[in-house]
C-alpha cells in the first residue's frame, strides 16, 4: 500500500552510474542511502516507479554537470519534480575530507529537505541546442586566436616583428608571404601555421553563419532582435546574453541579474565597518565578457549612428526608449566617473553593470514567440 509520505531523492550521477538517496521528511525522517543503478533511461523509469508505488510526493535533485539535463526532463515527463543543483553553492562542511558517491548522495538528499541547495534554471531542449551552438562557434574563436598566437610566438622567436598598423589584415598577409628565413623547416613550420589559421578562420565564418541562420527561427528571436537596439549589443552579443541567461522574466529585479553575472561588488563587512572589493565574477562568464566588451562603445560620444539605426527599424517604441535613454545615461556616466579618476577598467564594468539593467527592461517588454 503506498504510503502518504514525501520523500527527497539525492542523486549522485557519473557517466555509467547513478548513485540513490533518499531522506524521509521532517526533521527526524531517516536518510538512507538506496544503492547505485545504471545511468540508463530504463534503469530510472524503474527507480522512479519504485519510490513511486511507495511514497505519495517524490522531490529528485543532482548536481548540473556534464550529464546535462535529460535526467530532469525524464523525471518531470514522469510527473515528478526534479531539480538540477548549482554545484558551486551547495554547502560544505570545512573539515570534511572524504568524498565518494553515497556520501554525496545522501548529502543532497539532507540538504534538499532542508531548503538548502539552489536550483538552476533548465532550458527546454531547443534553447539547448542553439547555446550549444553558440558556445561552439565561441570555441571556434578560442581555437582561432590559439592559432594566431602560436604563429606570433614563432616568428617572435626568430626577430620577425610586423611594422603595420594591424596584423591579419591584407598587408600583413603579403607581409608574411615576403618573409625569408634561413632554413627550408621554417618555411614548412610558416606554411603550416598559416593554413590551420585559414582552417580556424573558416570554422569561425561557417559557425558565425549558422548561428545566424538558426536564430532567426528561434523562439527567442523577437528577443534577440530587440536587444540590438542597445548599443553596444549586436548579433552575437544579443545571441551569446539569450542563449545564456533566457527569458530574463524570471529575474523580479536588475539587481537580481546583476548578481548573477557577477557584475556587482563583493563585500566584507562587519559592526561599523565596511569593505567593498571587485566584483564577485560569480556568475556566467559568457554573458559577463561580452557585455564588458560592448560597454566599451560607450566611451565615445551618444550619437545615432546609421547601424543602430537600421536595427532600431520596426521595433517597438518602448524598446526604442529604452535604448535611447539608455545610451544618453551610461554615455553620460562613463564620462563622469572617468572625470572622478576611476580607473578605466572598472568604469567600462560599471557601465556593463548597467547595460544588464537596460537588457532587463527590454526583455520585460518583448515576448518570445511561441514554439512550433
Amino acid at each position: 500500500m503506498q504510503q502518504k509520505s514525501k520523500v527527497f531523492v539525492g542523486l549522485d550521477t557519473s557517466k555509467l552510474k547513478i548513485s540513490v538517496a533518499v531522506a524521509e521528511d521532517g526533521r527526524q525522517g531517516e536518510i538512507r542511502f538506496l544503492g547505485e543503478i545504471d545511468n540508463t533511461p530504463e534503469a530510472v523509469r524503474r527507480l522512479v516507479n519504485k519510490l513511486a508505488s511507495r511514497h505519495s510526493e517524490l522531490l529528485f535533485c543532482y548536481e548540473a554537470g556534464p550529464t546535462g539535463y535529460g535526467l530532469q526532463r525524464q523525471i518531470s515527463a514522469l510527473g515528478h519534480d526534479c531539480a538540477v543543483i548549482a554545484t558551486s553553492l551547495i554547502p560544505k562542511r570545512p573539515g570534511e575530507r572524504v568524498k565518494t558517491n553515497r556520501r554525496d548522495a545522501l548529502s543532497l538528499a539532507r540538504l534538499h529537505r532542508a531548503g538548502e541547495l539552489t536550483a538552476i534554471w533548465v532550458p527546454d531542449p531547443g534553447h539547448e541546442a542553439v547555446r550549444e551552438l553558440v558556445r561552439a562557434r565561441e570555441a571556434a574563436m578560442e581555437d582561432l586566436r590559439e592559432k594566431r598566437q602560436y604563429l606570433q610566438s614563432f616568428l617572435l622567436r626568430h626577430g620577425r616583428i610586423f611594422s603595420g598598423r594591424k596584423p591579419w589584415t591584407r598587408a600583413h598577409a603579403r607581409w608574411l608571404a615576403e618573409l625569408i628565413f634561413e632554413h627550408p623547416a621554417q618555411y614548412l613550420v610558416l606554411g603550416e601555421y598559416r593554413q590551420a589559421i585559414a582552417d580556424a578562420e573558416a570554422r569561425l565564418e561557417r559557425l558565425t553563419q549558422q548561428v545566424a541562420e538558426v536564430v532567426s527561427t528561434w523562439s527567442m528571436a523577437p528577443v534577440v532582435e530587440a536587444y540590438q537596439a542597445l548599443r553596444g549589443v549586436a548579433l552575437l552579443t544579443a545571441v551569446t546574453f539569450v542563449a545564456e541567461i533566457g527569458d530574463v522574466r524570471r529575474f523580479e529585479s536588475p539587481r537580481q541579474l546583476m548578481a548573477f553575472l557577477g557584475l556587482v561588488p563583493c563585500e566584507s563587512s562587519t559592526g561599523e565597518r565596511v569593505r567593498r572589493g571587485s566584483i564577485t565574477k560569480a556568475g556566467n562568464t559568457r554573458v559577463r565578457r561580452v557585455l564588458i566588451e560592448g560597454a566599451w562603445t560607450y566611451r565615445f560620444p551618444a550619437r545615432m549612428s546609421r547601424v543602430l539605426q537600421e536595427r532600431q527599424e520596426g521595433l517597438p517604441a518602448i524598446v526604442r526608449a529604452i535604448a535611447g535613454k539608455a545610451q544618453l545615461r551610461l554615455c553620460a556616466r562613463y564620462r563622469r566617473l572617468m572625470a572622478a579618476g576611476k580607473r578605466q577598467t572598472v568604469v567600462v564594468t560599471a557601465i556593463a553593470r548597467e547595460m544588464a539593467a537596460f537588457l532587463w527592461a527590454i526583455g520585460r517588454e518583448i515576448q518570445p514567440r511561441s514554439a512550433a
